[in-house]
């Protein structure tokens, strides 16, 4: 199958520029367009011309309120027009398939979730087209795919590697592409999570920004320049080597005393386990932590030490305006928030400036999300940073 997609694909480089610059940053007066980009008026107007005729730029009056499109009006702002494209944004979790349906500037209109039986690839694949076949229905102007996964993703189109899933070498775009006909971008789940802040969240705005996340595993981005920084040795698992206390728990995933073997919501299960022979359930562990139970109050403050630790070295060595705290396991803040924050100072200069750690709560859905952002960057603005 394949739904209806934008009219205004593809874009050339200019009209990208322009484009990018709205989106992020719009509603913007011609004249700070033209400042931002460099450019003359006479250039931004032949720019911008095709893009408001093709529906994805409008003007709009100073308050807000769209305005019928004319020539002649340079005083009025540029906005992009959100709902002029659709966007399918998938996170892929051992157990569902989580969706959202966003708008050109990644407002979620839609969520829609499915269990997910195996882990076989072409079987995956096949829910993704049964689920984005029935969105479809309902939203007939779907532009483009993106699908977030733990793992090391190639080229946006191939799991490499994913210990979730058990995934070696699967061209999941491909895939997802013959099953709906519609342009589709794969890549691991936690640069999504960052494009999506630095565009629309946390980052915006913003020239050096890090994203910390913690859950069933440790995840970390950095942005530099208003650019998430890439590299290859993103995606594999640096957590279970970043030593954070030599003497800490040994547990089965992760080296003595590492990130991932503090902090991870696996690991802190097997730790509380393993002490009092009984399985419980995060939430359960950080519920019996803040009434004071011994053991799960210890195995709590050893995380909130380490995650202290943590957000140091990395305010130390990368100086950030900000640090975003995500994932499943922020919960972890609201039980030994004050552990952490001593952590951070134990690992700061006396005269640092305070760390700006921003905590978002968070669940599956802005995994998805950020995968739905780097549909928009890649496929629909053709963006060579993302």
């Amino acid at each position: 199958m394949t739904a209806g997609t934008a009219g205004w694909l593809p874009l050339s480089a200019g009209e990208r520029s322009v484009a990018i610059e709205v989106l992020v940053h719009g509603p913007l007066s011609r004249t700070e367009l033209a400042r931002r980009l460099g450019l003359s008026a006479g250039s931004l107007t032949r720019l911008t011309k095709p893009l408001i005729e093709s529906n994805l730029l409008i003007e709009v009056a100073e308050a807000g309120a769209p305005t019928e499109a004319r020539q002649g009006r340079p005083s009025q702002p540029l906005d992009v027009v959100a709902d002029s494209g659709s966007f399918l944004g998938f996170k892929i979790t051992e157990d569902t398939v989580y969706c959202v349906v966003t708008t050109l500037r990644s407002h979620i209109v839609a969520r829609y979730d499915r269990p997910l039986a195996t882990h076989d690839p072409a079987e995956v694949a096949d829910l993704l087209g049964a689920m984005t076949a029935e969105l479809a229905a309902e939203h007939p102007r779907l532009a483009g795919i993106g699908i977030g996964v733990g793992g090391f993703v190639r080229d946006r189109a191939v799991v490499g590697e994913s210990p979730f899933l058990l995934w070696r070498d699967v061209p999941l775009a491909e895939l997802v592409e013959e099953r709906t006909g519609l342009p589709v971008v794969v890549e691991n789940d936690v640069a999504a999570l960052v494009e999506a802040e630095t565009w629309f969240g946390a980052g915006r705005g913003l020239d050096r920004f890090a994203v910390l996340t913690i859950g069933a595993g440790i995840g970390y981005g950095l942005v530099l320049g208003g650019k998430r920084v890439s590299c290859a040795e993103e995606d594999r698992g640096f957590g279970r080597h970043w030593i954070v206390d030599p003497n800490g728990p040994l547990t089965p995933d992760g080296r003595r005393g590492s990130a991932v073997s503090l902090l991870t919501i696996p690991n802190i299960r097997y730790q509380v386990q393993a002490a009092t022979g009984r399985d419980r359930t995060y939430e359960e562990i950080l519920a019996l932590a803040a009434a004071g139970d011994p053991m799960p109050a210890r195995v709590i403050g050893e995380a909130a030490r380490a995650l202290g630790t943590l957000v140091a070295q990395i305010s130390n060595f990368v100086m950030p305006q900000k640090i975003l705290l995500a994932g499943e396991g922020v919960g972890l803040m609201d039980v030994a928030g004050k552990t952490v924050e001593e952590a951070i100072r134990d690992n700061r200069h006396p005269l640092a400036a305070p760390v700006d750690l921003e905590t978002k709560v968070s669940d599956f859905h802005d995994w998805a999300r950020g995968a739905a952002v780097l549909a928009i960057k890649v496929l629909v603005l053709g963006s060579a940073e993302a």
